[in-house]
């Protein structure tokens, strides 16, 4: 583990997008998760509304996080589950982080598959993280 902890100049807010059907391949079970194909498609990691810069989070280990999903609380919960300090300690240790980079420290509970219901065609999620703005994205069907 590092011993400087350095925090970041600037924080957002964003949504890790994943199409759940690419994520175990049938063709190559051997690779277990593919979480390139699952995750790397156009419009899969909407970020902001704004990066906003730390000074202005009061205390980012204690942020709220929540999602909604058509308006119905999918997701709702503290940053003190994520500890940032020790995700970002970590992989600058195993990686090494460049200015820009985004560190993504994960989502609470309450995804697609905790509830078995995916996204469709015309839903909209909304999510927010106290102090950091609100994201609104609308799904659309892959054409």
């Amino acid at each position: 583990m590092w011993s400087i902890w350095r925090p970041p100049t600037t924080t957002a807010r964003v949504n890790d997008l994943t199409l759940r059907e690419r994520v175990f391949r049938k063709d190559i079970p051997e690779l277990g998760a593919d979480w390139l194909a699952s995750k790397d498609s156009p419009t899969f990691l909407p970020t902001g509304p704004a990066l906003v810069p730390s000074g202005a989070v009061p205390d980012p280990s204690d942020l709220r996080i929540a999602l909604r999903l058509n308006g119905e609380v999918r997701q709702d919960e503290s940053t003190k589950n994520f500890e940032a300090a020790r995700i970002i300690a970590h992989y600058s240790d195993v990686s090494t982080l460049l200015p820009g980079d985004l560190v993504l420290t994960g989502s609470p509970a309450g995804k697609g598959m905790t509830h078995g219901r995916f996204l469709s065609h015309g839903d909209v999620m909304t999510a927010t993280i106290s102090g950091l703005g609100r994201q609104v994205n609308r799904c659309v069907d892959e054409r």
